[in-house]
């Protein structure tokens, strides 16, 4: 199975004295182990820049630029990039209008367009609960990664 990595769990993972980075660790590696695909697609990679850079007192991490560069060249590293394509537009145009989409959770829609058009049901998130309105996707937290089963 092809599973998307959510930018928090990326944000997690590098973020080495963030409480969650151990779960977020055990995850990526249980999730690869059992033999599924950790995919990304742009937009995970823009959200991570955006917080990674962002100054602490603003919610972010801080990083500098040439930080989170060579953090995001690692992370290509080790997960496929699906690309951005224009049949995107076209099931995010869909998804806002059938489930009444507001605000910034136009963002969230738009993850799960990508999501559609590439054939990924899995995304693993901290923040599963933004994602149960979308019942084409699974949103799985990382400490119940286990309950995949093996590929």
């Amino acid at each position: 199975m092809t599973v998307l990595v959510d930018a928090n769990v990326l944000l997690r993972n590098i973020e080495e004295n963030h409480p969650q980075c151990a779960v977020a660790r055990n995850a990526l590696e249980r999730v690869r182990k059992g033999g599924h695909e950790l995919v990304l697609v742009p937009q995970v990679l823009y959200e991570l820049w955006v917080v990674a850079t962002r100054p602490v007192a603003q919610n972010g991490l801080g990083l500098t630029a040439e930080r989170v560069a060579l953090e995001i060249e690692a992370i290509l590293k080790l997960h496929p990039t699906y690309e951005d394509e224009v049949g995107i537009l076209e099931y995010w145009r869909l998804i806002v209008a059938r489930y009444r989409i507001l605000g910034k959770r136009a963002h969230d829609a738009r993850l799960v367009a990508a999501m559609l058009r590439h054939g990924i049901t899995h995304l693993l998130t901290f923040n599963a609960q933004d994602f149960t309105r979308f019942p084409e996707v699974a949103a799985i937290l990382p400490q119940d990664a286990h309950t995949l089963p093996p590929a």
